[in-house]
C-alpha cells in the first residue's frame, strides 16, 4: 500500500487535496482514480478534487487539476491562489512574484505575506475569451450571434438569458433577482452537461446588488455544487461589465457561499482577482491503487 503524503487547502471553501510533485512522483493513469479516492468524504480524504504542484519548464511551478469526478480541468482560480502559496511556503519560490502554468495557460500571481506567512494572493488571470467559438459554445439556427449576452436560453421548460464567458474555462452566467432561490441543483447538473456546450460548462447565478457588489453562487463542471469558484466570479464580473451592472476598471467584491473575491476587469483587459488561501491540513494518504 503506498503512503502518500498531502496537503489540504481551501479558498473560500473550494477545497483540494494538494500532493508535492516536485517530491512524489505519481503515474499519469493514476490521476483520475486518485482525484476520486481522495475526494469521497466517506472512505478518503473528502474534498472538491485533487491538485498537483509540479516543476515547470516554462513558469516557476505548474498546477494540473482534476475534478471530484476524475476528469481534468483547465483552471482553478482557487487553486490557483492555493498553490501559489504551498509553492512559497515549501520554498520553490523565493519572489512574492512568480509565474503558474496551467493546463490554459501562464498566469502571474503575487503573494501578501502578514507576519511570514501568505494570507492572501492576487492572479492575473489574463484576458476573457468571449466569442462563442472559443467558449466553445453551439450556435443555433435562431442564436448566431459571435458574443453570448443574455442570450434567450431554454433549459427544462424553464427559459432563462444566458452570457457565457470562457476564463480558459467555460462558463455560463444567469441572472436572478434574489440569489438564494436560483435553481442551483435543479437546473445546475442539466445545464452543465447540455449539448450547446461542446465541453461542458461551469453554472453561475448571479445577483446583482449595487456597483460595486455582486452576489454568487456555482455549479461547477464535475464537482457540483462547490462554496466558490474563483474562475467563475472571474467571468461572473466580466458578463456583469458586459451587461453594463458595473463598470470595467473597478474592483468589484463577489460575495461568494464561503467568503468574498475582490474581482477588477482592468481597462488593459485583463482579469484580476484577490483573495485568501488557507492551510486546513497535512497527511498521509494511504493509498489503495
Amino acid at each position: 500500500m503506498m503512503q502518500l503524503p498531502f496537503t489540504k487547502m481551501h479558498g473560500l471553501g473550494n477545497n483540494y487535496i494538494y500532493v508535492d510533485g516536485f517530491q512524489v512522483e505519481l503515474e499519469e493513469e493514476q490521476l483520475p482514480e486518485l482525484a476520486k479516492q481522495v475526494s469521497n468524504p466517506h472512505t478518503g480524504i473528502g474534498s472538491d478534487g485533487l491538485i498537483l504542484l509540479l516543476p515547470s519548464e516554462v513558469a516557476q511551478v505548474k498546477m494540473r487539476i482534476f475534478n471530484k469526478d476524475g476528469s481534468e480541468a483547465m483552471n482553478c482560480g482557487n487553486g490557483l491562489r492555493c498553490i501559489a502559496k504551498l509553492a512559497t511556503d515549501l520554498k520553490y519560490v523565493h519572489s512574492s512574484e512568480f509565474k503558474i502554468e496551467t493546463k490554459s495557460g501562464v498566469v502571474q500571481a503575487t503573494v501578501h505575506l502578514q507576519n511570514g506567512i501568505v494570507n492572501s494572493v492576487a492572479i492575473d488571470m489574463g484576458e476573457p475569451i468571449l466569442t462563442r467559438r472559443e467558449i466553445p459554445m453551439q450556435a443555433t439556427e435562431e442564436y448566431q450571434h459571435d458574443h453570448v449576452i443574455m442570450e434567450p436560453f431554454e433549459v427544462n421548460g424553464t427559459q432563462l438569458r444566458a452570457t457565457a464567458v470562457s476564463m480558459g474555462n467555460p462558463h455560463v452566467i444567469f441572472y436572478e433577482q434574489k440569489i438564494q432561490q436560483a435553481p442551483l441543483y435543479e437546473l445546475g447538473p442539466i445545464i452543465e452537461k447540455d449539448i450547446r456546450f461542446l465541453e461542458g460548462v461551469n453554472v453561475e447565478f448571479v445577483e446583482i446588488i449595487n456597483e460595486q457588489e455582486i452576489n454568487f453562487r456555482v455549479w461547477e463542471r464535475g464537482s457540483g455544487v462547490t462554496q466558490a469558484c474563483g474562475t467563475g466570479a472571474c467571468a461572473a464580473v466580466v458578463a456583469s461589465v458586459l451587461n453594463e451592472f458595473v463598470s470595467q476598471g473597478k474592483p468589484i467584491t463577489v460575495h461568494l457561499d464561503g467568503g468574498d473575491l475582490e474581482i477588477t476587469w482592468e481597462e488593459s483587459g485583463n482579469v484580476t482577482m484577490q483573495g485568501p488561501a488557507v492551510t486546513i491540513a497535512t497527511g498521509i494518504f494511504y493509498l489503495s491503487m
